[in-house]
């Protein structure tokens, strides 16, 4: 690929830049697009564009992993997005599997979008510019977050009186804080499902009502993301007839033959599991199920089952 630059890493092309559409000091979103090797790139094979907006706090490399050792900082072995990632590569060898990390300015999506009343737009034009370099893979394009990243879907979502028939997947991994039934959010979700059978919505969260930090709670009383869940879930009942399942920890409710999952970790113990929901194959599930390869993408909240490709 024009542009980019092979990583000693499995041959990954590899391209970083950073977007100023305002040339604003805050308005910079750093993107980092990562593409298979030469060898495994082909434009004959079906073309599946990530866009993974990170959550607060986080740097790009920070969210692509890397093994542990003395002295490496502790962000580097909470998400392994990277290692995800390789681990589609593996089990989805028909698809061109691109990422493209996007890490806003001062390392918050909802910092950043207050900063821009015109953010919506802003967001719509980041990911034109990425999806223009692979004009000829016509790739179908997944919107994916951790944390304070959903801020950069709902975003979009309010951009768009209709979610587009080219985003084949959207994914919340603890991360649909900003849901509002006032901005349309679930009549455009609702649209978008029933538009198309191969239209996914997963949501990954936990009971976080309760945590605390140094003795304080980290959620107020209508905050986090157990409670955007269940407004998201009232919402949909409304249309939708869910299934339903628990085992001892996890709770689901699936719809639409499955285009619809919601996951949610009952949390027993009380425990902070924000980064542990992503770091357990959260990424690898919610961008997998409803199809064949899901069994090999290991078991949610499990073991990782990405371990060998997590990069040095």
């Amino acid at each position: 690929m024009q542009g980019f630059e092979v990583s000693p890493q499995w041959n990954e092309q590899i391209k970083t830049f950073t977007f100023d559409p305002v040339k604003h000091p805050f308005g910079k979103v750093r993107i980092q697009i990562n593409v298979p090797a030469k060898e495994k790139l082909d434009s004959l094979k079906s073309t599946l564009l990530i866009f993974y907006a990170l959550p607060n706090g986080n740097t790009i490399e920070q969210t692509v992993g890397r093994q542990m050792a003395e002295g490496v900082d502790w962000h580097f072995n909470i998400q392994h997005i990277g290692a995800q990632v390789r681990k589609l590569r593996e089990i989805m060898p028909e698809e061109n599997i691109i990422i493209a990390y996007l890490e806003a300015e001062g390392k918050s999506w909802p910092a950043w979008r207050r900063k821009f009343p015109d953010n919506s737009k802003l967001i719509l034009h980041i990911i034109d510019t990425v999806r223009n370099e692979f004009q000829e893979f016509r790739p179908r394009v997944v919107l994916s977050a951790h944390s304070g990243g959903g801020s950069f879907i709902f975003g979009f979502l309010n951009g768009v009186d209709s979610i587009p028939d080219w985003i084949e997947r959207i994914s919340f991994l603890d991360a649909n804080y900003s849901y509002d039934d006032s901005l349309y959010h679930g009549d455009k979700f609702l649209a978008w499902l029933n538009a198309d059978a191969a239209h996914h919505l997963s949501v990954i969260a936990y009971d976080d009502r309760n945590i605390t930090f140094n003795g304080k709670c980290v959620v107020g009383p209508d905050g986090g993301t157990f409670r955007a869940t269940h407004r998201m879930l009232q919402r949909f009942k409304k249309n939708i007839q869910f299934t339903f399942h628990q085992d001892s920890t996890i709770q689901q409710y699936a719809g639409v033959n499955k285009q619809i999952e919601f996951l949610i970790h009952t949390n027993p113990t009380n425990s902070i599991l924000h980064t542990i929901l992503v770091q357990r194959n959260g990424f690898l599930h919610a961008m997998t199920f409803g199809t064949p390869v899901e069994p090999d993408a290991g078991v949610f909240f499990g073991e990782p089952a990405y371990s060998k490709w997590i990069q040095p």
